[in-house]
């Protein structure tokens, strides 16, 4: 997630972690992949802790990742790896986890937002590189770090140089297409276009009507409205995003809504005119303020909607079904999809935290890491 407005927009995040922690951990073996319809719904608790504010969740080469960002005011591993004895261990290792003010941050996270699988299996860390609620990111920490999942060896770095990362970034969430990778920034509204073979980045689609928040959609929960300050309603610019199966579409949005859409071709191709490009986005779907998202190989969108602490489905025709409501999912983050089948949900309660309470805290403990079964419902309602 990503953006509050003061005097201008800034960054915010949805996902949140930062103190080790003793987890209650069922195991796990897969990646996250494509659904299979075999199991009965339940939410089943896959681990709890009292000391973390998870809010991604990746499953890759046998383990479960989980990492969110520095601000919610936890210590430990941004990127923590959930072992079978109950312990999350920094990963890939305590001196990646190792930033403090005054360290280098090139080769440390310094605060982490979103964890992603790509197609080859290797793990993706996005690093805002902003250690402070709507801050600026510290010089050389906004990167993208892809790792080998199974043995922890980061394969490479891309930097995000302060033409990508602004003053007022936050850097979000990712996802690929072939040899690009799209980013959403919540801070300063922009899609990010990696070229992963030259790691060049390019900003598109700068403060574009598709990618600003708009005042009119604020986010509900609790029944009220989620606000940043005293009559200040947070807002989040471009947060959730996904590839269509096909690789020929990119969805995407503000947080609140509503979702755009915008030929990967278009993106791929630097020659193309940001006039071009902006006349080239279409509306997609009209998606209530939603914690986070997931598509599957038939262009299901799974999302969780905030203010019903649900979990929705939309297939390709447009229709969404609700596969649950259950008040433990309070803002439910970005879902994973897993090999067996099931969904995971990293639950963040990002509303309930200090930021937004005039510094009172009013998370409820245990944090939970559940999962369900997407393709089992209890009820049928649009959002």
């Amino acid at each position: 997630m990503g953006v509050m407005k003061q005097n201008r927009q800034q960054a915010f995040s949805k996902r949140g972690l930062r103190r080790i922690a003793i987890a209650v951990f069922t195991g796990f073996v897969g990646v996250c992949g494509h659904p299979d319809p075999s199991h009965a719904q339940t939410v089943r608790i896959e681990a709890t802790t009292t000391a973390m504010d998870w809010n991604a969740v990746a499953l890759a080469g046998g383990h479960v990742f989980v990492s969110g960002p520095r601000w919610t005011g936890f210590s430990g591993p941004a990127v923590g790896l959930l072992t079978k004895n109950r312990k999350i261990e920094p990963f890939p290792d305590a001196d990646w986890n190792g930033w403090k003010p005054g360290r280098d941050a090139t080769h440390r996270f310094v605060s982490v937002n979103a964890l992603h699988v790509a197609p080859d299996g290797t793990l993706w860390v996005v690093d805002t590189g902003t250690p402070s609620f709507g801050g600026p990111p510290v010089p050389g920490a906004a990167k993208l770090v892809r790792i080998d999942p199974a043995t922890g060896h980061v394969l490479r770095i891309y930097p995000l140089g302060p033409e990508i990362a602004q003053a007022g970034s936050y850097i979000d969430d990712i996802r690929f297409n072939g040899m690009h990778a799209y980013l959403t920034d919540a801070g300063e509204a922009a899609l990010i276009v990696l070229d992963i073979k030259t790691g060049q980045a390019r900003r598109v689609l700068d403060n574009d009507a598709s990618t600003r928040a708009r005042t009119d959609r604020p986010i509900i929960m609790d029944g009220h409205v989620v606000e940043n300050g005293p009559h200040q309603p947070l807002l989040v610019n471009a947060d959730p995003l996904e590839v269509s199966p096909d690789g020929e579409w990119l969805y995407f949005g503000p947080l609140e809504g509503p979702w755009s859409q915008v030929p990967t071709a278009l993106l791929d191709d630097p020659n193309v005119s940001s006039t071009d490009l902006s006349a080239a986005v279409k509306p997609w779907a009209d998606l209530p303020p939603i914690g986070g998202s997931t598509m599957d190989a038939a262009g299901n969108l799974y999302f969780t909607n905030l203010k019903d602490n649900g979990v929705y489905r939309r297939d390709v025709s447009g229709k969404i079904t609700r596969l649950i409501s259950d008040p433990r999912l309070h803002w439910a983050d970005a879902p994973c999809l897993a090999s067996d089948g099931r969904l995971w949900l990293p639950i963040a309660q990002l509303d309930r935290l200090p930021q937004f309470h005039q510094g009172q805290a009013r998370s409820h403990q245990p944090f939970l890491m559940v999962s369900i079964n997407p393709h089992v419902t209890h009820t049928r309602d649009k959002p």
